[in-house]
């Protein structure tokens, strides 16, 4: 692959000046993963703007640019900007819509579901999603794998790594799942080394990651999503069964000591008569706000075929006129907004976005939702309340797989990708 001569540093720096020429040198290296970065999350549109990001000079920025277009991550638009527009237009700078990809998966209590997605948080190509997950993680992963490695044919695409999104608690650095509850394979699985495994036997090449689902969402919906400008984002949803919860401190997704934090599904907000919880607790948030949670208090018998969250959400949407579905539905959003406020009052989140079911009860009655958050809250009441908003990425566990298998060539492109 062919780089521009800034970033291939073969040839010696000219005498006179030449320590100036090899600090712009190293400097432009240095710059190149936090460049990209900038262009992939958008807020680098321009040369110009990515320049004065980078605290840099406009011919080394240039220079950063040409070398992250040589090796086909980005593309630079060297046609002039809107007409009226003062001074020398700027270079728009834009991620590569044909340029490598990371394999992204998800196992969920209702399926499956394998994609290709490039820089951006773009999804390129998926495969049909399954309806059953069988007991044998190595079954399931496989079969994801082969589905990844035959979008990977059919595109042709370059592939930089792969990850998979699973719902339960990843214990880190091993990468097993401890509990998978809502599938039925064995608590600790070793899901990162089966995926693994199977990646390598398919002959796809970069490194591998698994990871909890929901934190996935929220490593996506802040880089890409609801989360964008946040610097310390609560995100809480749940999708096919049980709830979950990331956080993001200070701009970084925060996971604890191995891998365990944010098990908000445990919290309790219906101590008397609530639900038994697989924890061995009772009137917890993962069976008191999910989706069966609410068929159940709505009265209604969970169908066999179309996904559990399918079937929450099309009853709120088209029976909220029915008392007893509204009657549920604030039940659940009662119950909700206890487990936020008590999460507010812990962390102090200047966000929080909410996904799955969540983002749907949110969506129905916001104003519900949010006075009981900040009536619950001791310092929602006295700030005001902090902004609750809807995920806004489809597919966001998706999305947030690839940013960890994007992550080493966001750290170090020529690195990872030579």
């Amino acid at each position: 692959m062919r780089h521009c001569a800034l970033m291939d540093g073969k040839e010696a720096p000219r005498k006179a000046g030449g320590a100036t020429t090899r600090t712009r040198l190293d400097r432009g290296r240095a710059a190149l993963g936090p460049a990209l970065q900038l262009v992939h999350t958008g807020r680098a549109p321009t040369r110009a703007v990515l320049t004065a990001e980078l605290g840099v000079t406009r011919a080394t920025a240039g220079a950063v640019a040409a070398e992250l277009e040589a090796l086909g991550l980005i593309r630079v638009d060297a046609h002039p900007g809107a007409a009226g527009s003062q001074g020398r237009p700027s270079h728009r700078l834009e991620v590569a819509g044909d340029g490598p990809v990371a394999l992204a998966a998800q196992v969920h209590a209702d399926g499956w579901r394998a994609a290709l997605v490039g820089l951006g948080g773009r999804i390129v190509a998926t495969a049909p999603g399954c309806e059953t997950v069988d007991a044998d993680p190595a079954k399931v992963l496989g079969s994801v794998v082969d589905a990844g490695a035959e979008l990977l044919r059919e595109t042709g695409r370059r592939c930089v790594g792969a990850a998979v999104a699973v719902p339960s608690a990843v214990a880190e650095p091993e990468g097993l799942a401890l509990a998978p509850l809502h599938l039925a394979w064995p608590a600790g699985a070793p899901v990162r080394e089966i995926f693994a495994e199977r990646v390598r036997a398919a002959g796809i090449t970069g490194p591998v990651f698994a990871a909890n689902d929901v934190n996935l969402v929220a490593l996506a919906e802040h880089r890409h999503g609801a989360g964008r400008g946040a610097r310390d984002l609560l995100c809480v949803a749940t999708g096919h069964r049980g709830v979950g919860g990331a956080l993001v401190l200070d701009g970084r997704l925060h996971t604890g000591s191995s891998g365990l934090a944010l098990e908000v599904g445990h919290l309790t907000v219906n101590p008397e008569g609530g639900r038994p919880c697989h924890c061995g607790s009772r009137g917890c948030l993962d069976v008191e706000a999910d989706p069966l949670a609410l068929l159940t208090a709505a009265g209604r018998e969970p169908g066999p075929v179309v996904s559990l969250l399918r079937q929450a959400e099309d009853l709120i949407r088209t029976r909220y006129d029915d008392p007893a579905v509204r009657t549920a539905t604030e039940a659940l959003i009662d119950r909700l907004g206890l487990g936020l406020a008590g999460l507010v009052n812990i962390l102090n989140p200047d966000r929080i976005i909410l996904g799955g079911l969540h983002r749907t009860l949110l969506e129905t009655d916001p104003d519900r939702l949010r006075a009981v958050v900040t009536d619950r809250s001791l310092w929602g009441r006295q700030s005001g309340g902090v902004p609750i908003l809807p995920c806004t990425l489809d597919h966001n566990s998706l999305v947030g797989a690839a940013e960890l298998a994007w992550q080493p060539v966001l750290d170090d492109p020529i690195a990872a990708l030579t």
